[in-house]
């Protein structure tokens, strides 16, 4: 069983910056894709951006241009930068990994990101 232990979330003022990370207990090029999510207090989670194994990359409108996500595959890690933060952007983020042999879907236990002053 693959786990994912995601760590970085936190207060932050508006315009800061905070750096996740998601850490997973197997190797991480046996996921096809690799994404992190969002979801805030009476919302459904959404997609904030994704990464292939081949590297490329999407992002949702409301963070393009702000977040940068990658991925180590010596450190089994997947990253999501996220620079000029907006108050909008306060939720709970989680990492999610698709398993590319079988579609297997594991998800972590989310980190806690508020952007206030």
């Amino acid at each position: 069983q693959v786990q994912l232990v995601e760590s970085g979330g936190g207060l932050v003022q508006p315009g800061g910056s905070l750096r996740l990370s998601c850490v997973a207990s197997g190797p991480i090029f046996s996921f096809a894709v690799m994404g992190w999510y969002r979801q805030s207090p009476g919302n459904a989670r959404e997609l904030v951006a994704r990464v292939t194994n081949d590297g490329t990359t999407n992002y949702s409108d409301s963070v393009q241009g702000r977040f940068t996500i990658s991925r180590d595959n010596r450190k089994d890690t997947l990253y999501l930068q996220m620079n000029r933060l907006k108050p909008e952007d306060t939720a709970v983020y989680y990492c999610k990994a698709v398993r590319a042999r079988d579609g297997t879907t594991y998800w972590g236990q989310g980190t806690q990101v508020t952007v206030s002053s």
